[in-house]
């Protein structure tokens, strides 16, 4: 019986289309639709070669046949011919004439053998050269009876003189040649014949190979299959194909939904009254799985589904163990199964490029062993807000100790200077001055990530001088460009305009990209700063020829924390926070920050700010 009416109406329609029925998991050598038009193929294939090999046979032996005959027929009037020759040569005693004639006739493919002979068999002349006697007798020896096999004889009477024997045996090698030449003429044929059998079969295969697939997979169902992928047919054989296809399809759709239209009548009288409960649990956005002694899953919530990555009708049944595979798991399940685990226990699985689920298990009742319920919570985000923390606080413990170590030493070389060495103690407190300011940036950058998490960071509108700003930061920079040996080139208008923003922080912007581009070009590189300015916009370029960026990192190199994955880099100092940062303060002021890089070849970012504060204060506000 089927379980759903419709199947049953299904098949019943099916089966009166077949005769024969199949095994449900036989071995297929042929695929589906193809065991029907390749067995009449063979079939074909086999009586076409039967027949030529019969027709060839056949006209092969009547053809040796008739041309033996005609052969015989022809050595027959040879003999005549030549025996009344041979008389008169004899008689005239003249033999050089018929010498000639014989030695023409047996020149040549398929020309007969002839030979004048006495009677004891010794030759006395041989067209096809044998050896002949030296002189002719007077008086020929007695004719011995019996002629070769297939060959003419003819007995000549030599008046006075006796008998001679007159043989024309006619030549076997132009019969077996023509008889090659009919069986390769056949043959011939007969790769013809295949040849379009082939092209046949081929143009058949498609047209029938559906009828013949569908039928197969009508068996299936016949036999109890029921898994669409199982009756599905190779689309490539048709328009045929593709409608069985689609009518399986259409099928396990219904099936399905009769399933869930019985299931929810089923579980309505019974979760009529949790139903509040149940909705609650599929509101929570933990997993929330219950699991019986042989940890096969009881009840699981939706997030639990979206968890363990499996379709929730799946899962009632499912074996957890097999859901999540983890050792530690796996022994607390296995504890909790008998008995042994009564507390609730927590065990954290780090999933291969699905991040990190947090699953917590505890017995349902202490005295009912075995049920247990378990809660799944992803701390992905938690792990990775853990792991950045700690960088950053390393990294930045890193950037404060080195500014203050250096202004320590210079400070303490400042102190032991007299008076006379007032250029080297002006030099140790331009270092000074100058370590003090990245130091400043530092903190800076820790206060602004501070203010972007908290979204208390705020602008401080004013005017910005850019013909006091760009100059400002190429002193800033020279000296370091010098210590590297990268020429730092600024391209600036002949007139620069006065914009509105937050100069401060439009200098930590540019700060950023052109400290980052000196730290990423090595010796002899080149970092330009080209800047464009109108009564619209302010576009700044900072182009270098330095390491470049990957696809992959320029992809990321505006999240916090960040830092490209090239080894080449992984001696530079770095937080990981100043193209974050760089990045939100060129929104505030309504503008963007993008990057065009090429690996080994250099990068060139682009930060575009509105030369009015409109936008800027709108989205500081």
């Amino acid at each position: 019986m089927c379980r759903y009416p419709s199947q049953s109406v299904f098949i019943h329609l099916c089966l009166r289309m077949t005769k024969s029925q199949t095994s449900r998991h036989r071995r297929r050598f042929l695929l589906r639709g193809e065991s029907a038009i390749a067995g009449i193929g063979l079939v074909i294939c086999v009586v076409l070669v039967a027949a030529m090999a019969g027709a060839s046979w056949w006209a092969t032996t009547m053809h040796t046949r008739e041309l033996s005959a005609e052969r015989q027929r022809q050595a027959v009037k040879t003999a005549d011919v030549l025996a009344t020759a041979t008389r008169s040569a004899m008689i005239a005693g003249d033999l050089e004439p018929l010498k000639r004639t014989i030695g023409v006739l047996s020149v040549g493919r398929g020309a007969p053998v002839v030979r004048v002979s006495l009677g004891d068999g010794k030759p006395l002349i041989a067209g096809d050269g044998a050896a002949t006697a030296s002189e002719v007798p007077h008086v020929f020896p007695r004719v011995v009876e019996g002629a070769p096999e297939g060959a003419v004889q003819r007995i000549v009477d030599i008046p006075g003189r006796g008998q001679l024997v007159l043989s024309v045996m006619p030549s076997t090698e132009a019969v077996g040649n023509a008889a090659w030449s009919l069986q390769l003429g056949l043959g011939a044929a007969g790769v013809a014949g295949l040849a379009a059998l082939l092209l046949v079969y081929r143009r058949l295969r498609a047209r029938v190979g559906a009828m013949g697939a569908i039928q197969e997979a009508l068996l299936e169902a016949a036999a109890g299959e029921d898994h669409p992928e199982n009756l599905r047919v190779n689309e490539r054989l048709g328009d045929a194909a593709r409608a069985w296809n689609s009518l399986v399809s259409d099928r396990e759709q219904l099936r399905e939904r009769i399933l869930g239209e019985r299931a929810s009548e089923a579980l309505g009288s019974r979760t009529g009254r949790r139903g509040g409960l149940q909705d609650a649990c599929d509101a929570m956005w933990q997993g929330f799985v219950v699991i019986d002694e042989q940890m096969r899953v009881k009840y699981a919530n939706g997030a639990a589904a979206v968890f363990l990555q499996t379709p929730r009708d799946k899962l009632h049944g499912a074996d957890f163990g097999a859901l999540v595979r983890n050792d530690q798991l796996s022994e607390v399940l296995a504890g909790v199964a008998d008995g042994s685990v009564k507390q609730r226990r927590t065990v954290e699985v780090e999933r291969e490029g699905d991040g990190v689920l947090r699953i917590s298990v505890r017995p349902v009742r202490r005295d009912d062993a075995g049920v247990a319920l378990v809660m799944i919570e992803d701390v992905t985000q938690q792990r990775v807000a853990e792991q950045a923390r700690h960088a950053f606080v390393a990294q930045a413990t890193h950037e404060l100790r080195t500014p203050l170590t250096n202004i320590r030493l210079y400070v303490e070389q400042a102190q032991d200077l007299t008076e006379e060495q007032a250029a080297e103690r002006a030099k140790c407190l331009n270092v000074i001055n100058q370590e003090a300011r990245r130091l400043e940036r530092v903190v800076s950058d820790m206060l602004s990530v501070s203010e972007i998490e908290a979204g208390s960071l705020k602008l401080q509108i004013g005017e910005v001088r850019l013909d006091a700003l760009f100059p400002e930061l190429e002193d800033d920079y020279r000296a370091q460009a010098q210590a590297k040996d990268v020429t730092l080139r600024f391209e600036l208008p002949p007139k620069l305009p006065v914009i509105r923003g937050d100069r401060d922080k439009l200098a930590v912007v540019l700060h950023n990209l052109i400290g980052n581009a000196l730290k990423y070009t090595p010796a002899g590189g080149e970092v330009t700063v080209r800047v464009e300015a109108d009564e619209r916009r302010l576009c700044v370029h900072v182009q270098d020829n330095g390491i470049g960026i990957s696809d992959g990192d320029a992809e990321r190199i505006f999240d916090r924390f960040y830092r490209a994955r090239d080894k080449r880099i992984s001696h530079i100092t770095g937080s990981g926070l100043g193209l974050a940062i760089a990045k939100e303060i060129a929104v505030l002021h309504g503008g963007d920050i993008s990057v065009q890089s090429v690996l080994n070849q250099g990068s060139t970012f682009t930060v575009t700010v509105p030369s009015v504060a409109d936008g800027a204060v709108r989205l500081a506000a």
